[in-house]
């Protein structure tokens, strides 16, 4: 009777261990394999871990935007796959109906999606600044004490004047949480890619060197948004240059007064004391007035070759412009656009 008992109470604890290791079994398996993250969800989640982020902010992430349901299991798959203490920084695209397992290895692998940078119609530093950052986790203000740093950007073979000539206006990948020194080498590299050695030989042979070609480009790039013109206006400063003519450019008098919102430019501004003012001193000014396109880069490189000195805007405010080969030629044609901004009462 005694070992009957005893069996009784062996097969209880069996049956009882037997239930409790299959209830255990079934909940490891649903917390480490079951879908845990945008499980009401068809569309990704851009999840952003800041640079020294802890887990807890990861924890708080993506629990309190609602992409992981189950807090408890996923911290639990965390820790026993250890990244509790291996969070990555960076910018991770979350994908739906993604289990525990899967999503803590994706995070902990350090899988970063790469962000896409564009910066383009750029005049100063802090316009710059503002764009190439704008969908980084690095600030404004970081990244423009790296361009006003006259020690940093010696560095690179710039000073104050040219270091705009570095930014080569295009559409890069980076990734979300790199840092603004390593943002600055990047752009250096892309300088180094887009000065080949056609370019390089190009350059060599109208004679100037590529930040030469980048200053001359961004007056030509403020002259005319017509692209399919930009290497006949480069062709006329070309003409001023190679006769030491005075390159007599209206865009670089408005860089000269810092008034951007400047749409005429008149006799007294042509007084300012700067050299920017290609009005007083011969030559390409110390260094880029905004931040030239690819398309104007490549119409300094390709410029037209031609016998015009002189050109202004057409009164017809197409964007076009009237070219002339002598002053007074010039002269009429400078006439006529006047008598049109004065009808329009633009002075």
């Amino acid at each position: 009777m005694f070992d009957d008992k005893k069996t009784k109470y062996y097969l209880v604890f069996i049956i009882t261990f037997s239930v409790l290791l299959s209830t255990l079994s079934f909940y490891f398996y649903q917390a480490f394999y079951s879908p845990n993250a945008l499980t009401d969800k068809e569309e990704s989640h851009m999840l952003m871990i800041p640079s020294n982020a802890t887990f807890q902010t990861v924890v708080d992430s993506l629990y309190g935007k609602g992409v992981i349901n189950d807090l408890i299991s996923f911290s639990f798959v965390a820790k026993v796959l250890n990244y509790q203490e291996s969070v990555k920084p960076g910018l991770y695209t979350i994908s739906p109906k993604m289990n525990n397992v899967n999503l803590v290895k994706f995070l902990r692998s350090g899988n970063q999606t790469p962000v896409r940078i564009t910066f383009n119609n750029i005049r100063t530093k802090e316009d710059l600044a503002e764009k190439i950052t704008r969908n980084l986790e690095i600030s404004q203000d970081s990244f423009l004490n790296l361009l006003t740093d006259s020690v940093n950007i010696r560095k690179f073979g710039f000073n104050e004047e040219t270091i705009m000539a570095m930014f080569i206006p295009n559409t890069y990948e980076v990734w979300w949480n790199t840092s603004p020194e390593n943002l600055f080498d990047r752009m250096y590299r892309e300088f180094g890619n887009f000065w080949n050695e056609t370019r390089m030989e190009k350059a060599h042979q109208i004679g100037l060197n590529p930040i030469q070609v980048s200053t001359l480009a961004s007056i030509v790039q403020a002259e005319t948004v017509k692209a399919d013109e930009r290497s006949k206006v480069a062709g006329v400063y070309m003409n001023r240059l190679h006769t030491q003519m005075h390159l007599q450019a209206d865009p670089t008098l408005v860089f000269a007064s810092g008034d951007f919102s400047l749409k005429r430019v008149l006799n007294i501004h042509k007084e300012i004391d700067s050299p920017y003012n290609t009005y007083k001193y011969r030559g390409l000014p110390p260094g880029p007035i905004n931040l030239p396109e690819i398309s104007a880069l490549d119409a300094v490189l390709n410029y037209e070759d031609h016998q015009y000195f002189y050109f202004c805007a057409k009164d017809d405010f197409s964007g076009y412009h009237a070219f002339a080969t002598n002053l007074s030629q010039h002269m009429r044609n400078a006439r006529q656009y006047q008598a049109a901004l004065n009808r329009a009462k633009i002075y």
